[in-house]
């Protein structure tokens, strides 16, 4: 059996995965519907296995999982934990896990609901290799790059510069193209050339194309996500002692939107180009 806690558009899409592959899954939200419909267990507790995935979206909620889950677990289980969350904090629930005789991983991923659904994922691993080789076969049913990055902390490391990153391109790529679009050239024309050219990015490859420019905004991430991930990724910037002057331009942008966190992050950058795209 395979434990699951958090059954958001992630957790919702690895579950869905896993019992495809015809994995036996023990699922827990803390919201009653998405438990119900998922045909969920009554507690985290239900869901302790030798290996339980976490999708969750903060440090608080990570914490008060493992508060419930790390008493049921078996000796040597290992909690992989797939929320996007400060180094520090994982660095912290490694050692309370170890403490508890279990193994931690942080191992956040990306590729967003379709990737988990497809079992597609990029996942960063920081921890043990031990408490690697014991979570693999699981790993393997969901993601296709599995990357360890280091120590305790190190995945999320690895996350955080690579959503900042998404961040800044995506707002790079909406300046750019509406420079374009007021010069004359239809941002639908300009993309295949950027995506042969240098200028390309998964911003204009993926984001602009399938969500963007067809009206959707509906990249399965939403606003709120890409703020937390951004400010803890200045934050560790700040207490490494490293100046963002590019990235934190972008920060500031994503901080000023007005668009509500409910909203899919990429109406942000849409935002951005509404002259002619979106009316």
């Amino acid at each position: 059996m395979i434990g699951l806690v958090g059954l958001g558009r992630m957790g919702g899409a690895m579950l869905g995965r896993l019992r495809d592959q015809g994995q036996d899954v023990a699922a827990f939200d803390q919201d009653a519907g998405l438990r119900t419909r998922a045909g969920g267990v009554a507690s985290v507790a239900d869901c302790a296995a030798p290996v339980v995935i976490l999708s969750l979206p903060h440090e608080a909620a990570v914490e008060a999982v493992l508060a419930a889950l790390l008493p049921a677990m078996p000796k040597a289980g290992v909690v992989v934990d797939t929320s996007t969350i400060a180094p520090g904090a994982a660095r912290r629930f490694a050692e309370q896990t170890a403490m508890a005789g279990v193994g931690y991983l942080d191992a956040p991923v990306s590729g967003g609901p379709a990737g988990a659904a497809a079992g597609t994922l990029a996942m960063m691993l920081g921890g043990a290799p031990e408490a690697i080789a014991a979570a693999r076969p699981v790993l393997e049913l969901v993601a296709t790059r599995i990357t360890h990055v280091g120590g305790p902390g190190a995945g999320q490391v690895a996350k955080l510069a690579n959503n900042l990153l998404v961040a800044t391109h995506l707002m790079a790529a909406a300046e750019a193209l509406r420079m374009a679009d007021a010069a004359g050239v239809d941002p639908a024309a300009l993309l295949p050339v950027l995506n042969a050219a240098s200028g390309r990015s998964a911003a204009t490859e993926v984001n602009w194309p399938r969500w963007i420019l067809p009206g959707g905004f509906d990249s399965g991430f939403a606003a709120g996500l890409m703020r937390k991930d951004v400010r803890l990724a200045l934050e560790l910037a700040e207490a490494a002692g490293t100046p963002l002057p590019v990235c934190a331009a972008a920060a500031s942008l994503w901080e000023a939107s007005p668009v509500p966190d409910a909203e899919e992050f990429n109406r942000v950058p849409a935002a951005l180009f509404q002259d002619r795209s979106h009316g």
